[in-house]
């Protein structure tokens, strides 16, 4: 496992440099790590890696198909409902969780998600590394390292039940509130 290459990368992709056409992130599967300028919450580390992903995601019976560039780029534009990374930082950062459409997904609407992604324009900073089976590796580094944002698997971090409680908050508060346009 060449864990430093998320850990502790030559280079950190900014959202500006990832959602350029062409993209630098391969079409491949992977493990991704998310560093941060900024912390989202007083209690993490500035500067540090709060995040690892994977793509394509394994589940029992197949997997998905995902790939790192799809994934990367979808966390830096895509929405709470699709990303549990954009989920916890906008919880982290005090956006308002709300149910739309139908009712089942919950987004923090485009002001919310618009400002989610200006945030993590400013701050958050992505690396990669190729790897044919990824949940490997990912089970790996969360095992090994202090990864606040991770819940899946991170029972152990010190973080993670606060985590945990905070988007339950927001989830809850979300129900409470009438379905947003």
């Amino acid at each position: 496992m060449n864990a430093a290459a998320i850990t502790d990368p030559e280079r950190l992709w900014s959202a500006q440099e990832v959602l350029m056409r062409p993209s630098p992130v391969p079409a491949a599967a992977g493990v991704y790590g998310w560093h941060f300028k900024e912390a989202p919450h007083a209690d993490l580390a500035v500067g540090s890696l709060l995040y690892v992903g994977i793509a394509p995601r394994h589940m029992a019976n197949r997997t998905s198909t995902q790939n790192l560039r799809k994934r990367v780029r979808y966390h830096y534009r895509g929405n709470a409902a699709g990303s549990t990374l954009r989920l916890t930082l906008g919880c982290l950062l005090g956006l308002e969780l709300r149910r739309v459409g139908s009712g089942k997904r919950m987004t923090f609407g485009r002001a919310g998600e618009a400002a989610l992604s200006q945030w993590m324009a400013e701050n958050a900073r992505v690396c990669w590394i190729e790897q044919n089976e990824p949940w490997t590796m990912e089970s790996e580094l969360i095992s090994q390292l202090d990864l606040p944002l991770n819940l899946d698997q991170n029972r152990h971090n010190t973080f993670h039940d606060r985590l945990k409680e905070l988007r339950a908050q927001a989830r809850q508060r979300a129900r409470e509130l009438p379905i947003s346009a």
